[in-house]
């Protein structure tokens, strides 16, 4: 390299760590795919508190619900990449959405940069009382006697909720019948009743409902027993391999917004998360708080998508 292309190289280099190192100097919008008070909201408003008081700027959450949450997704991926736009999403709004709607505003890939998880949230599999199963082998072993006999609400189709059933499904060679809700609240309100009698759902929304005895909980998708329901099994331990799940939070930023604000924000956001008040927020939700650098982010990223999106795509699961 030449010596003033090298010179040139130098005070770029020199600009973007002094951009970095002064932002942010006003406002960022943290853009959320839902409306205020649900899972990705209320994350999205805890990371913003402990952003404002130690960066000293507004972290204002804006929500932009609507298309599986490509509305907020594509508002994002077409901002400025200037450092004050970023999209806080899930698994089916950053993920998947574009091949469930069947149209793509973006590709997470390409149209963004990974900055961070915030939170992880697993899933139990959870019946109706009156499902005569206790554990996970006895519930198999009634869908196989009666395939198509059992009832699954799902909150919505493509839903973390949803695919985890499609994955046992897959796994166990049992067949049951999914009903599709528009959203928890109903799916809960029809589980709880006894109008179908099973579900996946996060520990953030069954937690008190098992504590009460209102469902039972057969197996849970994390890789190790969950602090917060220590007496159930993982799916491993219940004997099947390979199933684990988790609905996440985590933070992309448009494409081409400068590396070093991207890594500052990592920083940030891990530190907050690392604060025990804020953790013990994210626990009283059932949800697990943690960061990463936005390597490791995207490389879980890619293990969701390569994971999930086959199933989408064998089960041709569409949006209704």
């Amino acid at each position: 390299m030449k010596p003033a292309s090298l010179a040139a190289a130098a005070c770029l280099a020199a600009a973007l760590a002094a951009q970095a190192q002064s932002w942010p100097e006003k406002a960022v919008k943290l853009v959320v795919p839902y409306p205020p008070g649900g899972n990705v909201d209320t994350a999205a408003r805890i990371v913003a508190d402990g952003l404002q008081k130690a960066l000293g700027q507004p972290f204002v959450v804006e929500n932009k619900a609507g298309a599986g949450g490509m509305i907020a997704g594509e508002y994002v991926a077409k901002s400025a990449p200037d450092g004050y736009t970023f999209f806080v999403g899930a698994n089916g709004p950053i993920l998947f959405s574009p091949i469930i709607f069947g149209r793509s505003p973006y590709q997470w890939d390409r149209d963004f940069l990974p900055v961070t998880s915030i939170s992880f949230t697993p899933l139990v599999l959870q019946v109706n009382p009156s499902v005569k199963a206790r554990t996970l082998a006895e519930f198999l072993a009634l869908a196989k006697a009666d395939p198509g006999a059992l009832t699954m609400a799902s909150p919505g189709a493509g839903t973390t909720n949803h695919l985890v059933s499609e994955l046992l499904q897959e796994k166990t060679g049992t067949k049951w019948t999914t009903v599709h809700y528009k959203g928890n609240a109903p799916a809960t309100t029809d589980l709880l009743g006894g109008q179908v009698q099973f579900n996946f759902d996060q520990v953030s929304v069954s937690l008190p409902f098992i504590r009460q005895g209102k469902v039972r909980a057969l197996a849970i998708t994390t890789a190790k027993r969950f602090p917060l329901l220590p007496e159930v099994p993982t799916f491993e331990e219940a004997g099947v391999k390979g199933l684990e799940a988790a609905t996440f939070t985590g933070i992309l930023a448009p494409a081409g917004t400068p590396a070093d604000i991207v890594a500052r924000l990592s920083k940030e956001v891990s530190a907050v998360l690392e604060q025990k008040a804020v953790s013990d927020k994210f626990e009283a939700l059932g949800a697990e708080a943690r960061g990463s650098t936005p390597q490791a982010f995207g490389a879980y990223l890619r293990k969701e998508y390569d994971t999930w999106a086959p199933i989408i795509r064998r089960s041709k699961i569409k949006a209704n």
